[in-house]
């Protein structure tokens, strides 16, 4: 079952690139809510599937899509991950209202393990600016069943099983053997952001 971290605005425009994460948020959200469906595509061949699925959902669902494609160049000293990012984000910042981003609990893991190699662990926050991440509480797998119940399509981006960069090595290696040593890391990890979240909102007890 999806729950969210805090409740959503009405009207809202969700950020999706074709993956299980964002489709089952948009999904998840379209009944709920005013969305506008958002896809920015890195020119790239999953890009090309990736739009492909948001944009069959879009039209057989009614929902408002917005897209563009990557245009610019790649800047000296940026990996192709920081490229990609930053183009993306310039493109969300031309969308009116609050984006919803699908970073999920798994998202959270990896986040923080690598910012902990680099000795400034941190969590994903709630919000940041314009930019609302409601679903930080949910694993991925809980996201990819809502998609298989629902019939929702979506595509699986093989580069998640490149160990090239250090996300992908962190999620493939480091993380199912901190789950021998700490099989409650989700727990673990999911207190830790409702207490941030509980303390960054000012809210007297825990949702």
């Amino acid at each position: 079952m999806i729950k969210l971290l805090n409740k959503v605005p009405k009207r809202i425009t969700i950020a999706v690139s074709g993956g299980p994460d964002s489709m089952a948020a948009l999904d998840f959200l379209t009944k709920r809510r005013d969305v506008t469906a958002a896809f920015f595509h890195h020119g790239t061949k999953a890009s090309d599937k990736g739009e492909k699925v948001v944009t069959k959902y879009c039209n057989e669902r009614d929902v408002t899509l917005v897209t563009e494609k990557i245009s610019c160049t790649r800047r000296g000293g940026e990996s192709r991950e920081e490229f990609w990012r930053n183009a993306r984000y310039e493109f969300f910042e031309k969308l009116n209202g609050p984006v919803i981003t699908c970073h999920h609990l798994d998202d959270v893991i990896e986040w923080w393990i690598f910012t902990s190699l680099h000795g400034n662990p941190r969590l994903i926050p709630y919000k940041r600016d314009k930019y609302i991440r409601p679903f930080l509480l949910n694993r991925k797998q809980t996201l990819i069943n809502w998609c298989r119940r629902n019939d929702v399509d979506y595509i699986t981006d093989s580069t998640n099983r490149n160990d090239l960069y250090s996300r992908g090595y962190i999620r493939n290696h480091i993380i199912p053997t901190i789950g021998r040593i700490n099989p409650g890391i989700h727990k673990t990890m999911k207190k830790k952001i409702i207490e941030e979240f509980t303390r960054e909102e000012g809210y007297d007890a825990a949702l």
